[in-house]
């Protein structure tokens, strides 16, 4: 995460020294991204179900809710009663093993976008073999840390979707790379969310604008995290869930200096 924090500075300064927003310098196109939100695992089914009407009418165009033993079958019949329509995906944390098959196959019935991450973090061997038993597509999260571990993921047909990470990869060129293999390979792909403040926030939204992100992903507002974010403009969701690009040199979003110094609890000055 540090490289990536380092090279997508300089990425952002490149962009304003030419004069044009960052998401042009990486090669982006779309001048609007779809926007999806994540919903932890609750202490009651009621509660879920009024996260999820929260999120549904705020226009998100994707929710994904996280799953584990004891949290999933009956949890998603329940959310497909209630919401039979939504784009529905599931994230399981690495919280099964191929033991698990026959509760994975049942989640087939629910018409999922994709279920993330069901087996272990590093795994692309089990996940293969799970894939071919399942209607729904598979998402590799936790391994695709680089190009080299894409390609074999891909290669062995171990998921159908592939959910790239800015500082999981190490900043924008790994991604770009990542996102041009998969897209070489009719591979999906969506920008995953790691908590970000809005000046990783703002990277996400400019390397969601290339082509082959078709899918929302974890973009989603400052709002839904902070009381205040960390630069201006927040991040804004439209009511029907897309994030405008900035059409303006760098990242169009600029750091609040005299805020960020607020609440600053500790600083390291580093000289050459």
């Amino acid at each position: 995460m540090a490289r990536a924090s380092v090279e997508n500075a300089c990425w952002d300064m490149t962009a304003r020294a030419n004069n044009i927003a960052l998401y042009e310098l990486l090669g982006g196109k779309r001048k609007e991204i779809p926007c999806g939100v994540s919903i932890g695992i609750q202490d009651t089914q009621n509660q879920l179900l009024e996260k999820i009407r929260i999120e549904v009418e705020a226009g998100y165009r994707r929710i994904k809710i996280k799953i584990k033993p004891g949290w999933d079958y009956d949890i998603l019949k329940l959310v497909r009663q209630a919401f039979p329509d939504i784009t529905l995906s599931v994230d399981a944390n690495s919280a099964y093993t191929l033991a698990d098959l026959n509760m994975l196959k049942s989640l087939d019935e629910f018409n999922l976008l994709m279920i993330e991450q069901p087996l272990s973090h590093d795994d692309i061997v089990d996940h293969s073999y799970l894939q071919k038993q399942i209607n729904t597509d598979i998402c590799l999260d936790e391994p695709i840390t680089s190009l080299d571990k894409t390609r074999k993921a891909i290669e062995m047909k171990s998921g159908r979707i592939i959910n790239i990470k800015l500082g999981r990869v190490g900043g924008f060129s790994e991604a770009i790379r990542i996102h041009n293999y998969c897209n070489e390979h009719n591979i999906p792909v969506w920008c995953g969310g790691m908590l970000e403040a809005g000046i990783g926030r703002s990277h996400n939204i400019a390397m969601s604008t290339l082509p082959g992100f078709t899918l929302p992903g974890d973009v989603s507002a400052s709002k839904r995290y902070f009381e205040e974010d960390i630069i201006d403009p927040p991040v804004s969701v439209s009511k029907n869930g897309f994030i405008n690009v900035p059409q303006v040199p760098g990242t169009g979003y600029e750091p609040k200096d005299e805020y960020i110094e607020s609440i600053t609890v500790r600083k390291e000055m580093f000289s050459v």
